[in-house]
């Protein structure tokens, strides 16, 4: 019986450590722009979570590509727009923004990712707030 027990702790060890969870997590955003009256809250997906890293000893004998680590980043996404309410006629009031359908641990790409190692701690509104769910503004 111990032996069983033991031997199911050392699988499950291993295998927490050898799967990656990098899923599609959910997130909440703020948008706002200095013309326009309200900040916008967007509920939305990002890919976020472990992936399975590994520290090189010979790092100055290897070149810089061998170096990088896998992030958790997007497999399959798409964008939505939400309309930024309050803005004048001149100012132009849609944000498009990413939605992670499917995830993976992979390079990070930065045609589409943002891939600093922290982000910058500005998601929070400065004007009164309005959401935006599933392609509606609520006022």
């Amino acid at each position: 019986m111990t032996a069983i027990f033991l031997m199911s702790v050392i699988f499950g060890l291993a295998c927490g450590q050898a799967m990656s969870f990098c899923i599609p997590t959910e997130y909440t955003m703020h948008v706002e722009r200095k013309e326009c009256a309200y900040c916008l809250t967007i509920n939305t997906t990002i890919c976020a979570g472990y992936c399975m890293t590994r520290d090189v000893n010979g790092k100055l004998f290897l070149p810089k590509y061998a170096l990088s680590q896998d992030v958790c980043t997007y497999r399959d996404f798409m964008y939505k727009t939400a309309e930024i309410p309050g803005c004048p006629r001149h100012v132009t009031p849609y944000f498009s923004y990413p939605v992670a359908i499917s995830c993976k641990c992979g390079k990070c790409n930065t045609d589409y990712s943002d891939c600093i190692h922290e982000a910058i701690k500005t998601n929070y509104c400065t004007k009164p707030q309005r959401s935006y769910v599933v392609g509606f503004s609520i006022f």
